[in-house]
């Protein structure tokens, strides 16, 4: 390399260009001089030997461009996702605490464990935050696939705007939205057989207190029952000690 650098630029040193093609053009018509020259130890010239020696065993081009990757090493969570740049993948929920490779380039991340792919996803770089292929799901978290938190979201501000800021709250109060679809089930479900303005209440009280699970926000429902039972007796009991003489 130092060699051709010398023997090129010592030639040029004194030429003007005026065009990075000028330039080119010499330095290529340098470059064949010095492969074409013969080597007195050798007695060939480096263009003779390329073709004799070299060439004969070059392999050929691999098919596809090369591709930067980039490895690292991960520990599978409790919610089978391995996390990449803020961003989380699905590997199979069997291999959960696990410790997996990582491989990532500008369009796919691959994972692996003890040298076997076990599983491969688009990267992500906006929109959902997880990658969760059905196929490694748990059987009992596969019924939950068609939900996202968006579409939880839509549903709670139907009922109103408390309602929106409790599933709101859930989401945010798990590491992953994904853990509070379970508790957004259950607030569904129950808030089907109640009316609305029932629901927005339990809701805000809920927030308020931070009561962010089914059984704290049953259990405000349920004392809310018991508050309007207990209004509705006393108002009774007061109207007919008004009406006694």
């Amino acid at each position: 390399m130092r060699f051709a650098q010398s023997c090129i630029l010592g030639r040029l040193r004194n030429q003007t260009f005026f065009s990075l093609a000028e330039a080119n053009a010499a330095i290529a018509q340098a470059l064949d001089r010095i492969n074409d020259h013969v080597m007195r130890r050798l007695g060939v010239s480096r263009r003779q030997l390329f073709e004799t020696v070299e060439r004969p065993a070059l392999a050929s081009l691999p098919l596809e461009d090369y591709e930067f990757a980039e490895w690292r090493l991960a520990r599978v969570s409790t919610d089978y996702h391995v996390e990449f740049k803020t961003f989380f993948y699905s590997v199979p929920h069997s291999l959960i605490r696990q410790q997996v490779d990582l491989r990532a380039t500008a369009r796919t991340i691959e994972i692996f464990h003890r040298g076997k792919r076990i599983a491969v996803h688009q990267r992500r770089y906006g929109g959902p935050r997880h990658g969760t292929d059905p196929d490694h799901m748990p059987s009992s978290h596969r019924r939950y696939a068609e939900w996202t938190p968006e579409r939880f979201r839509r549903w709670a501000a139907s009922v109103g705007p408390e309602t929106e800021g409790l599933v709101v709250a859930i989401l945010a109060s798990r590491p992953h939205p994904e853990q509070g679809f379970r508790t957004c089930l259950g607030v569904l479900r129950l808030f089907r057989d109640i009316d609305r303005n029932r629901a927005e209440a339990v809701s805000a009280r809920a927030v308020e207190i931070g009561g962010l699970n089914c059984k704290s926000i049953a259990s405000l429902d349920r004392q809310s029952q018991g508050r309007k039972a207990f209004h509705r007796t006393d108002r009774h009991r007061r109207s007919c000690q008004s009406a006694w003489p």
